[in-house]
C-alpha cells in the first residue's frame, strides 16, 4: 500500500491559538439555523424520479439524523429515494462484504484514506463524473482533492471533516478544583492530579473504541516528534519501534500509567465507549464521573444529544496541549465515494460536493466542512464558525488522522492492529517495548499487502 498511494499534502490546520474557544457550537443560537431554508441552490441536479439509491456510512444517532436531512433535500430536488444504511465501526469489512456479495451501496462514506485507496486499487470505486469533479474543484482545496484521489483520478469528496485536537471540560469541575485550560502537557497532567485531589476522576477515556486511543497517540506524536516524523510513520517509512514512538508512549504513560487520573481507572477506561466518555463528563453536572474528555469537535453532538449541558456554559473546550514546540492539530474526514456508476450516484456525489449539502448539516451544528465556498453564516454560532474558518483558511496545509491513512487492517479494524495494541497498552502502560513490537508486527503485515 505504501508505494501505491499518491503523495499527500499535510500540515497543521492552523495555529492552535486560532482554535482557543469558549464554546464549540452545536446549538442553533442565531441566524445560522435559518440558513438552509433561506439558501438558494448553487448546483443543478437531474430529475431522478423513480430511482432508488443506497448510501452507507458509519454515522448513528444525531449524526445520522443530521445527514438524513441532507439526503431529504436531495430527494426533494431530484425525486429519487435514498436509503441510509449504517455500516458499524468496521466500514471496510462491511462495504467489502457487500461488494463481494454483488450488492454494494451506490455511495459509501469512507472515513479512512487507506480504505478509499485500497478500494480504488481493487477497482471497486468509480471515478467522479464530470459534474462532480467540477463541483469539487470549485469548492475544495487541492489538498482535500488529493486525499480523495488514487493514481491521478479522484474518487472521493470529503463531505465532512473533524478537528481531532480538542479538550472538552466540565466548567464546574474545573472551577471547583481551581484549574484552568492547560497550554502544555506538563500542566495538563498536573491539572489532572489537582482534579483528582478535588474528588473527581480527571480524564474520561473511551478506550473500548480503539480509534479514540489512536487519536491520543497522534496528537502527542505530532506535537512531540514533529510533522516530518509524523508523515514517515504514517507511511511506515520508519518503524513503530523507532525511538520517537517510544517517547510518545512514555508521554502517554504519564497519564495512562496513573489509574487514579482516569475515570474508572484503566479497566474502567477500557470498558468505556466514546458516547459514554462524553456523558461521564457532562451527564451529571452536579456530580460528574469525570472532569474532561478529549476528542474532536463532534463531541458537541453527543453533549447536546445525550446531556443537559449547555456548550459555552456547562461545557467548554480548548486545544490539545502542546507536548513539543507547537500544539498539535489533527484532522479527519468522511469521503463520499461512488460504487455504482449510475446517473443517480454521480448526482448524489455532485450534491455532496456542493455548498448546498454542506450548509444543511452545518446549520444543525456538530459539523465542519472543508468546502471553502460555504458561507460561514451557515454555522449556528461564532465558535463553530471559527473552527470552520481555521480549517478552510489552512488551504492545503493540514495533517490527516494517521490511523485513517493506514491500511484498514492496521488503522481501522476493531480488535486488530493499532486499535488492539493501544488498548493493550492502556491495560498495561508499563509495557512500552511490548506495545511497540505489537504495533510494528501488525503494521509490517498490513503495509506489505
Amino acid at each position: 500500500m505504501r508505494n501505491s498511494r499518491a503523495p499527500r499534502t499535510a500540515l497543521a490546520l492552523a495555529s492552535a491559538a486560532a482554535l482557543t474557544l469558549t464554546a464549540a457550537g452545536c446549538a442553533a443560537e442565531d441566524e445560522g439555523s435559518e440558513w438552509a431554508a433561506a439558501h438558494r441552490p448553487t448546483v443543478e441536479l437531474p430529475q431522478l424520479k423513480g430511482e432508488k439509491l443506497q448510501v452507507a456510512a458509519v454515522w448513528t444517532g444525531d449524526e445520522q439524523k443530521n445527514f438524513r436531512k441532507v439526503l431529504d433535500e436531495f430527494e426533494k430536488r431530484t425525486g429519487a429515494k435514498v436509503e441510509f444504511v449504517p455500516t458499524g465501526d468496521n466500514v471496510a469489512t462491511y462495504i467489502g462484504s457487500k461488494i463481494e456479495g454483488g450488492s454494494p451501496p451506490d455511495v459509501a462514506m469512507l472515513p479512512q484514506v487507506g480504505v478509499l485507496r485500497e478500494f480504488a486499487k481493487k477497482g471497486w470505486l468509480k471515478p467522479l463524473g464530470k459534474q462532480a469533479l467540477a463541483e469539487s474543484r470549485k469548492n475544495f482545496a487541492k489538498g482535500w482533492r488529493d486525499l480523495g484521489s488514487y493514481e491521478g483520478k479522484q474518487y472521493g469528496i470529503y463531505y465532512k471533516a473533524a478537528n481531532k485536537s480538542l479538550i472538552w471540560y466540565n466548567t464546574q469541575a474545573f472551577e471547583d478544583a481551581g484549574v484552568k485550560e492547560a497550554k502544555d502537557w506538563k500542566s495538563f497532567v498536573k491539572d489532572a492530579e489537582t482534579l483528582s485531589d478535588s474528588g473527581v476522576d480527571p480524564v474520561s477515556v473511551g478506550g473500548a473504541d480503539g480509534w479514540t486511543l489512536t487519536d491520543w497517540f497522534e496528537n502527542v506524536y505530532l506535537s512531540q516528534a514533529g510533522p516530518e516524523k509524523y508523515d514517515q510513520l504514517a507511511e511506515h517509512k520508519i518503524k513503530w519501534t523507532d525511538p520517537s514512538v517510544t517517547r510518545a508512549l512514555k508521554t502517554l504513560q504519564e497519564l495512562w500509567g496513573k489509574g487514579h487520573l482516569l475515570a474508572g481507572g484503566n479497566q474502567g477506561a477500557l470498558q468505556t465507549d466514546f458516547p459514554k466518555s462524553v456523558t461521564q463528563t457532562f451527564g451529571n453536572l452536579a456530580s460528574p464521573q469525570a472532569a474532561l474528555v478529549f476528542e474532536a469537535d463532534f463531541v458537541g453532538v453527543n453533549i447536546e444529544g445525550d446531556t443537559k449541558a449547555r456548550i459555552g456554559k456547562d461545557a467548554q473546550v480548548y486545544p490539545f496541549p502542546k507536548v513539543g514546540a507547537k500544539p498539535p492539530v489533527v484532522t479527519a474526514g468522511d469521503a463520499a465515494a461512488v460504487l455504482k456508476n449510475s446517473k443517480g450516484a454521480q448526482a448524489l456525489a455532485t450534491f455532496l460536493a456542493s455548498e448546498d449539502a454542506a450548509g444543511i448539516w452545518a446549520a444543525e451544528g456538530g459539523y465542519v466542512s472543508p468546502n471553502k465556498e460555504l458561507d460561514l453564516s451557515a454555522y449556528p454560532n461564532q465558535p463553530q464558525r471559527e473552527i470552520a474558518k481555521a480549517l478552510v483558511g489552512a488551504g492545503n496545509d493540514f495533517r490527516f488522522d494517521m490511523s485513517d491513512q493506514a491500511p484498514a487492517a492496521f488503522g481501522g479494524t476493531k480488535g486488530e492492529g493499532e486499535w488492539k495494541a493501544l488498548q493493550d497498552f492502556l491495560k498495561n502502560p508499563e509495557d512500552i517495548e511490548g506495545t511497540q513490537r505489537a504495533l510494528e508486527k501488525a503494521a509490517a503485515k498490513a503495509y506489505e499487502k
